[in-house]
């Protein structure tokens, strides 16, 4: 046998110099007279990988000596055993008389061929990378437990596909290359092979500067998005001025895994329609990510979570916020910019956004541009058209209550006589409540919407449902956190009664004019607001303890929530 460093010496050798081409080795009775040109690629691709270097380099080496071949990174080892023990006789054995050949059977090649067929019909486009998914579908429904390699698919329809180049005159653009694969900081390789398999998550601060309902500047929002890697689809969102932490990443899952439906006020042409849930969740360091809340979500819902080995390895979650910025943000009222010394000097004066107006104008850029656009490195499929082709399977719709593990929690409120919790300055009631007064419960609930609380109550160190609670008059109407906020400040600062209604209202008509009036405008509006409303004492909005008779309890106005003055109340009731 050649020792290695007799080896490199003959490879240099034999390829400065093809002429050199008959070698016997010690160790064999071959002679080998003549390389051909897949022997002369193997002898480079051996000669790389011997050469002197560190683990990690050697990895990378193989890995791309696996590419070079178009053979898996075990042949390319095996490839150089045979090297060390028999020389070049190793590398220049003849090759199968079938080496070309796919060798399946009729029902294989068959539906190969239909599923790629009817997944390019008309506007659709299926790559063979997605026809492959579709194999291996199909092989665990039917039980086949060897069904046909991507390799073999390729081979399959490579005279389709050079038929269709050759009608274009060119090669479709596109993502041809080997399969994207992403590391882990743990040192393993993702492989994405198909829709939901891997999802990352990222925030941003978007650059536009926002007011409330009354015109009063807010500052610049959070914009969390998740990203399905193999489509590039973006699957969910949340937008707030929370700063990023584990409740932001758990809502912005929650948005991404349900079904997603909006109302008219979207004005959408084209339905969000990506959701499901991913097999690895794939974010950066930091210790939003890193938290035990994200681990228990992962763990309750079933995907692993993984973080990014280096920076450079987020180029997927972070280019929409360029295209966001670029092609939205960049439109609007009250637009800064990423830098600072180039910020617009009327970016604050021209500020007249509300949160829930650039939520909508979001949603409707990724439903209508972003997920319906064609990616570069996708060829001819659109964004959502690789989702849907890429699907291994029809994604399970999972059940809501399951997933109020990713709603934020409140801090926990005690249960008042009647069955009523206080809350932002709102007053609640949830059927079945009234047998818990005086015990502590938490809360869960969606910014974007606190008409309705969900209650839970501590039970052997786990949280137990208990019941939906309902803002009192408010059960068919829609408030954020933020508007309910800002019309509690406004009426406290003005001395005024706060109530369910009077926040809702006051928030409803400010949200309503905010498009047609200028900042200054809506201030003056808010004030003559403010002051019409009348005054309520403490005495007449207080919830009265229900006495025996039902008539009376009705009366005293416990079926109809009264409002309340919170400032008078001295800590409780």
């Amino acid at each position: 046998m050649l020792n290695c460093s007799t080896q490199s010496d003959l490879l240099a050798e034999i390829i400065a110099d093809p002429s050199q081409q008959t070698v016997e080795p010690a160790a064999s009775n071959t002679i080998v007279s003549e390389l051909n040109a897949e022997a002369q690629l193997k002898l480079t691709v051996i000669q790389s990988l011997i050469a002197p270097c560190d683990r990690k380099a050697y990895g990378q080496k193989l890995r791309d000596a696996a590419e070079k071949l178009g053979v898996s990174m075990r042949s390319v080892q095996r490839l150089v055993k045979r090297w060390e023990q028999e020389g070049l006789a190793g590398i220049a054995q003849d090759s199968r008389a079938d080496k070309g050949n796919y060798r399946i059977g009729d029902f294989w090649e068959g539906f190969i061929i239909k599923t790629y067929k009817e997944g390019n019909k008309g506007s659709k486009r299926t790559t063979p990378k997605q026809v492959a998914v579709r194999v291996q579908a199909k092989a665990r429904e039917i039980g086949n437990e060897k069904p046909p390699h991507y390799r073999t698919v390729l081979r399959v329809l490579k005279p389709i596909m050079e038929k269709q180049e050759r009608a274009n005159s060119i090669r479709s653009p596109g993502w041809k290359g080997s399969t994207l694969s992403v590391k882990t900081r743990d040192g393993k390789d993702l492989a994405i092979e198909y829709s939901n398999h891997v999802w990352q998550c990222d925030h941003t601060r978007a650059d536009v500067l926002l007011v409330d309902q009354y015109g009063a500047l807010l500052g610049r929002p959070w914009l969390t998005t998740v990203i399905d890697s193999y489509s590039r689809c973006i699957m969910g969102i949340n937008l707030g001025f929370d700063a990023p932490s584990s409740q932001i990443v758990a809502l912005a899952l929650r948005h991404a895994i349900q079904p997603k439906k909006y109302g008219a006020e979207y004005k959408l042409h084209c339905e969000w329609g990506t959701y499901g849930k991913p097999q690895h969740f794939y974010t950066d360091g930091g210790k939003d990510f890193r938290s035990n809340h994200v681990q228990q979500i992962g763990t309750d819902l079933g995907f692993a979570c993984h973080l990014r080995d280096r920076p450079s390895e987020g180029g997927i979650v972070e280019r929409p916020f360029r295209t966001l910025n670029d092609q939205l943000f960049s439109t609007l009222p009250g637009y800064v910019g990423s830098n600072v010394q180039e910020r617009p000097k009327e970016a604050e004066k021209d500020a007249s956004l509300t949160l829930r107006q650039l939520e909508q104008l979001i949603v409707r850029f990724l439903c209508d541009q972003y997920n319906q656009s064609v990616d570069a490195r996708m060829g001819t499929q659109t964004r959502f058209q690789r989702w849907e082709a890429g699907l291994t399977d029809v994604p399970d719709v999972i059940d809501e209550r399951h997933l109020d593990i990713c709603l934020m929690k409140a801090s926990r409120r005690t249960i008042q006589r009647g069955g009523y919790l206080q809350f932002e300055n709102l007053m609640y009631r949830g059927e079945y409540l009234a047998g818990y007064a005086g015990e502590t419960v938490s809360l869960r609930f969606d910014p974007t919407d606190i008409t309705t609380v969900l209650v839970y109550r501590q039970e052997n160190q786990r949280e137990v449902f208990l019941a939906r609670a309902h803002a009192q008059g408010l059960e068919a109407e829609h408030l954020s956190l933020e508007e309910a906020k800002a019309s509690s400040r406004r009426l406290r600062e003005a001395g005024k009664t706060l109530s369910n209604e009077a926040i809702f209202y006051n928030a409803l008509e400010e949200d309503a004019s905010v498009k047609k009036k200028s900042r200054k405008e809506r201030q003056q509006e808010e004030q003559k607001l403010v002051r019409s409303q009348p005054e309520k004492s403490v005495e007449q909005t207080m919830p009265q303890t229900p006495e025996p008779q039902p008539e009376i309890a009705i009366d005293l106005g416990l079926a109809d929530f009264m409002p309340i003055d919170f400032d008078d109340l001295k800590g409780g009731w």
